[in-house]
């Protein structure tokens, strides 16, 4: 097949892997789909959906019967795999119209979709289902591409199809998908014989072919065409959004404030009421975006007019709530006052939550599920950039997602007609349909550290990675962070693999550099919106007699140990501050902070400073709800640093054996007999955080194996 041009949109079709799956149309259909949901110019993630009809074997009859394969319900077009798809009988749904008593028992249709299941073992079909089935073609794809969606969304928007397509696409105005829906795309489909495919009035596209290429070369045609025609207007009737207000920061100036600013407004997301700090909150998680699209739109003259509108495509809305909030600072305005910007955006925070409970006091209906958090999700600095915030990373980064095809929607119905938003009713019974809350209520129970930050000295091996793998496991994000860059590089690349892009990030970090430290935490706010779990565990360890103990060396321990643990600490309680629903520091001490041991003199005293300032720290800390406890470990062997440097030969001499005995020896000295790993240490500091402990601070817990000289009573 020749290799179609294409401007807008991605042409990604292989005809190499086509041809080895000619004659599987299943396959095809999900090699399609991979394709489509791949560009999201296409379509957002998690939203539209695509399908073919086949003939297969009826299991029971064994006579052939045409079979539909849909993707199924909250699958993503771009990852989709096989199990992803609904498969059901294409007459027994189109026979369910015969039972069909009206759209408002339309929702009743969901559960007789049960009835049409060709494969038990597919995935669930989703509420589009029907819209795929009362069409009769093979190959039929639902998108939601900004290009089409602005058209969609323009006021002007059914005649505008009709004019640049020729009468070749049909329209239906929006509503709600469902069983009613599908019908209405078959009226269309009837009395507009031979279109090419139908544009749903502020929500997407529907096209189709006769094979899966087909349907990918419509697809592509038709939001190219709809691309092309926005082009040729940006900027013809008028300035793109009304021409510039103010002008960006430059990039540095506007992470900085970011950087500052995400732990407050976290904080306002994460609390209704930031007077009082809370213990053991669960925040939001944050992401940022300096995108050049963003920085159009909220720069612009426009701002004011289009943010409170909200969005068109209820995917969208979904997943960005009714509206945005626009911040009251601007320019080079100082960010640096905690207190004084709470002061300044606390009204406006209070006026999002009171409009949206006024919007849904007056939109709900007796049966409507309660209402849910009336924090905003999506916030607007005009000049920096744009904050989202949810309940994990990856949904606060898709909620970015979708508001900026938000932006592309309004861009493009502003430069041909003028922009639309779903009425304030529509928009309330997409949000609080009981279909969609049923949904909610399925997912699964958030994991013990979902919606939590944090950051693990030293978290690139040993000791520091086990902690941040186990925090990783129970549902945190973490920023993995290690002075050495190649073992930074090497760590980052396996938390990648294993948890995920959303659930690390990772920053250089010298626990003796102050500067080191502000950005690593101005990393980790940029990347997760904050932090709530600081573990002091980097380290390092010298084991000498006082006689052969250098100051040199006395000042690198107490450096690293003491002034590390001092300044990471001070760092992350700014933020916590800022956040105000408190948080947890956790010190990784040792045994030696407390047993007198040989040849120790100033490793022993660093520990048994950061006990100390331990201490200190949970006396003072408590009023912020920030608990501070530590955990003494002894001789844990495996992947740690401490054992570089000499200090294994260091201790084998002061025990007078081997380097090699020394595993057997620690573990024979303790009362139970057990060797210390890092996972047994990453165990104890997730007692802490787990949420059972939120009313203990200033704890000690040994992870020793017995030691009785280490009793701390």
């Amino acid at each position: 097949m020749e290799k179609k041009e294409f401007k807008h949109v991605s042409y990604l079709w292989d005809d190499e892997v086509a041809s080895k799956l000619k004659g599987d149309e299943v396959a095809l259909l999900v090699y399609r789909s991979n394709l489509l949901g791949a560009d999201l110019r296409l379509t957002n993630y998690g939203g539209g959906n695509t399908s073919c009809k086949i003939f297969a074997n009826d299991p029971i009859t064994n006579k052939e019967v045409e079979v539909m394969y849909v993707k199924g319900s909250g699958g993503d077009l771009g990852t989709m795999k096989r199990n992803g798809l609904a498969a059901l009988y294409v007459e027994r749904l189109r026979n369910l119209k015969n039972i069909y008593r009206g759209i408002e028992h339309e929702d009743e249709m969901v559960e007789l979709f049960n009835h049409c299941i060709y494969d038990l073992s597919s995935k669930a079909p989703s509420i589009d289902t029907p819209l795929h089935g009362f069409l009769p073609f093979k190959h039929i794809d639902h998108l939601h591409p900004d290009a089409a969606i602005a058209i969609a969304a323009a006021k002007d928007g059914k005649k505008i199809t009709r004019e640049l397509f020729n009468g070749t696409i049909g329209w239906v105005e929006w509503q709600r998908p469902g069983f009613d829906l599908g019908l209405k795309l078959k009226k269309c489909l009837d009395d507009n014989p031979g279109i090419r495919g139908i544009m749903l009035g502020s929500h997407g596209l529907f096209t189709w072919g006769d094979t899966a290429y087909e349907s990918y070369i419509n697809t592509l045609e038709v939001i190219e065409k709809c691309a092309e025609y926005l082009e040729s207007n940006y900027g013809k009737k008028r300035a793109v959004f009304g021409g510039e207000k103010i002008k960006s920061l430059p990039k540095e100036q506007r992470l900085q404030k970011a950087a500052t600013l995400m732990p407050i407004l976290r904080g306002f997301c994460s609390n209704s009421d930031l007077q009082t700090p809370h213990s053991g909150a669960r925040g939001t998680i944050g992401h940022f975006t300096d995108d050049d699209r963003v920085l159009e739109f909220i720069d612009s003259n426009d701002l004011d007019r289009l943010a409170p509108m909200g969005t068109s495509c209820p995917d969208h809305f979904l997943r960005t709530k009714i509206s945005p909030l626009v911040l009251n600072l601007y320019g080079d305005e100082d960010v640096t006052n905690a207190e004084a910007i709470k002061q300044k955006i606390s009204p406006l925070f209070d006026t999002y939550r009171k409009m949206y409970a006024d919007y849904y006091n007056g939109c709900k209906h007796p049966n409507s599920p309660a209402m849910r958090d009336a924090n905003p999700v999506v916030v607007l600095y005009p000049g920096v950039g744009m904050f989202t915030f949810a309940k994990d990373k990856q949904t606060a980064r898709v909620a970015s997602e979708f508001y900026i095809n938000a932006i592309n929607v309004m861009k493009g119905a502003e430069a041909i007609s003028e922009y639309t938003s779903l009425p304030r009713q529509e928009a309330f019974n997409i949000e609080y349909w009981l279909l969609e809350e049923a949904k909610l209520q399925r997912m699964p129970k958030p994991k013990s550290l979902s919606g939590r930050v944090a950051l693990i000295t030293g978290s690139a091996g040993g000791i520091g990675k086990a902690i941040a793998k186990k925090f990783a496991e129970e549902g945190a994000c973490v920023v993995v962070n290690d002075i050495n860059e190649e073992r930074l590089k090497g760590a980052d690349a396996e938390f990648k693999k294993q948890f995920g892009k959303d659930a690390s990030a990772s920053v250089l970090l010298d626990v003796t550099n102050i500067d080191s430290i502000q950005k690593a935490f101005a990393g980790a706010s940029l990347a997760f919106g904050g932090v709530d779990i600081i573990v002091n565990n980097a380290g390092i360890s010298i084991s000498k007699s006082i006689a052969e103990h250098s100051i040199e060396e006395w000042d690198k321990l107490y450096d690293i140990l003491v002034k590390g643990q001092f300044v990471v600490s001070k760092a992350a309680i700014e933020i916590m501050r800022k956040q105000n629903f408190g948080g947890d520091i956790i010190n990784i001490v040792s045994k030696n902070s407390i047993v007198a041991g040989p040849n120790n003199t100033g490793y022993g005293s660093a520990k048994a400073a950061q006990a100390h300032l331990s201490r200190l720290l949970a006396a003072e800390l408590g009023a912020d709800k920030i608990r501070v406890n530590s955990v003494n470990p002894d001789a844990v062997i495996a992947d740690s640093n401490i054992w570089a440097g000499g200090w294994a030969e260091g201790r084998a001499k002061a025990y007078g054996i081997k380097v090699e005995e020394l595993p057997a020896y620690y573990a024979k000295r303790t009362l139970l007999n057990e060797t210390i790993l890092p996972e047994d240490i990453a165990n104890a500091c997730y007692v802490f955080v787990s949420g059972l402990l939120n009313k203990s601070t200033g704890n000690v817990l040994n992870v020793d194996g017995g030691v009785a000289a280490a009793f701390l009573r």
